[in-house]
């Protein structure tokens, strides 16, 4: 099997890539970031930056060959001058929303532009992005983060018409968007306070809990947004 883990220099990606490359039915894994890249046997690394869609391409056209793999393990909650997410309607502004837009929709829908064409013909190839339960419009309880619950939103609704086009050629193809549980890194340590026990998760056992999903996806599933356990999230 051949993979390709974007985003692979952040907690969960790191963990992921790693993973598949002790499988003994992985033969490869390309492995994409702007910053550190993790090394080891089977992995090759590419730069890209996920703004910059000529990076994009460029890190796809390297790596070429079939894919049966995809995984697109980039976000953002908290802006790269340090803001977090709004509490209220009040603190919206054009350019951190357009931030998380172009970091949690648009640059993993440049991604599966440019690997749904590598994915092989045949078989149940898997594209999968990690998104959020928060970007569920029917679970949204509590409300606020406004920018980065629509751009998970955005991304599960992208990821829905993927697997639509995908299905298509090849009816056994899979896209799925992920909820990875709220996971230990430095993307959520402003926010970790009031995780109930047991519920935060190191990046080793979200990985775990996504690839078992992954390696049990159906066809049936394509299209979906499903939790770190298995369970479906509504729309």
């Amino acid at each position: 099997m051949r993979c390709a883990v974007f985003g692979a220099s952040g907690g969960i990606g790191a963990a992921i890539a790693s993973q598949l490359a002790a499988r003994d039915d992985v033969a490869e894994v390309h492995v994409l970031a702007r910053g550190a890249l993790p090394d080891g046997p089977k992995m090759t690394a590419h730069r890209f930056d996920l703004t910059d869609e000529v990076s994009i391409a460029d890190a796809c056209t390297a790596i070429a060959a079939p894919l049966d793999l995809v995984i697109v393990a980039t976000g953002r909650l908290v802006r790269a001058d340090g803001t977090g997410p709004e509490k209220s309607w009040r603190a919206l502004d054009a350019g951190g929303m357009a931030e998380m837009f172009a970091v949690n929709a648009i640059g993993p829908a440049l991604i599966a532009k440019h690997t749904l064409p590598l994915l092989r013909k045949e078989g149940r190839p898997v594209f999968a992005a990690i998104s959020a339960r928060v970007g569920s419009i029917s679970d949204n309880r509590m409300g606020g983060w406004h920018s980065y619950r629509a751009s998970k939103a955005a991304l599960n609704m992208m990821v829905r018409n993927f697997a639509i086009e995908l299905g298509r050629t090849n009816p056994a193809a899979v896209a799925v968007t992920l909820h990875p549980g709220t996971v230990d890194t430095p993307l959520s340590a402003p926010f970790q306070r009031g995780v109930p026990s047991g519920k935060l998760f190191s990046p080793e056992r979200s990985a775990r809990h996504l690839l078992e999903v992954i390696n049990g996806l159906t066809p049936a599933q394509s299209g979906k947004l499903l939790a770190w356990d298995g369970s479906e999230v509504s729309f």
